[in-house]
């Protein structure tokens, strides 16, 4: 089984919409052959809270402009470190880059075929890596590096 057409264009303009909106390392898994419950996963990151929330207003906003699609469940508001979406044929998982990294979601679907995305949201691979070493290096200029 693969991810249907529907599921597919949903991807697509979730995945569109996120990289809008400055999500990094956005991928989509069709995960059909291993679930019944959906066709496709997109995974997308911010480096903080009021991003998190910013990315997942507009996929909902442009899935149901769009493709009048609504979620049949979003989970996660309240501290807006992982929120998902629940579009039936697929689920869309937007994290903050910590939650990102620690629940390593690629790790655990990284046999499944990976889902062509629009250029903008492939140039958002590797983003977070680098937003975190800018981190670092404007925390070791402000004096928040090492002890001397």
């Amino acid at each position: 089984m693969t991810a249907t057409d529907r599921s597919i264009e949903l991807i697509q303009t979730a995945a569109q919409a996120a990289a809008d909106k400055l999500a990094h390392d956005i991928i989509a898994y069709d995960v059909s052959d291993v679930l019944s419950i959906t066709d496709a996963f997109l995974v997308a990151s911010a480096p903080n809270d009021r991003q998190v929330k910013s990315i997942v207003d507009e996929i909902e906003e442009r899935l149901h402009k769009e493709l009048g699609a609504k979620p049949v469940r979003r989970e996660g508001d309240r501290d807006a470190r992982w929120i998902l979406l629940d579009y039936v044929d697929i689920v869309v998982h937007v994290q903050h880059s910590e939650e990102r990294v620690f629940y390593a979601l690629e790790r655990l679907w990284k046999d499944c075929p990976e889902l062509e995305l629009p250029d903008d949201a492939k140039a958002t691979r590797g983003k977070a890596q680098e937003h975190a070493k800018l981190q670092a290096e404007e925390d070791a200029d402000a004096g928040f590096g090492e002890l001397r």
